[in-house]
């Protein structure tokens, strides 16, 4: 099976936690449980980080059923719970549609 299906799979399940980090930030930015599982359902894999310091991770690109963009990052589906460690909306002048990450010039 797919790393994203395994995840989308946990997620529909409810075999999620949020880190503290993911958790603030979910608060603040005003992103909702239910539009986290809607944009995971629809989600697709933009970056991957099999050797992240805190275990392998990666990146979702989904979209509510608002058209609300969200960035995902999760860790691989190997423990009971997925953890969500951060999301976000992504700005579009750091991402180039929503899926490449774009060369900043300093």
């Amino acid at each position: 099976m797919l790393l994203l299906e395994e995840i989308q799979i946990k997620i529909d399940r409810n075999e999620y936690e949020f880190s503290i980090h993911a958790l603030n930030q979910s608060l603040s930015r005003r992103i909702h449980v239910f539009e986290l599982c809607e944009a995971v359902e629809n989600g697709e894999l933009i970056e991957n980080y099999p050797n992240d310091k805190y275990g392998p991770s990666c990146l979702l690109l989904g979209f509510t059923k608002i058209g609300r963009a969200l960035h995902i990052q999760c860790s691989y589906p190997l423990r009971p719970l997925v953890k969500i460690i951060t999301l976000y909306e992504p700005n579009p002048v750091l991402w180039d549609n929503l899926r490449v990450r774009k060369v900043v010039n300093e």
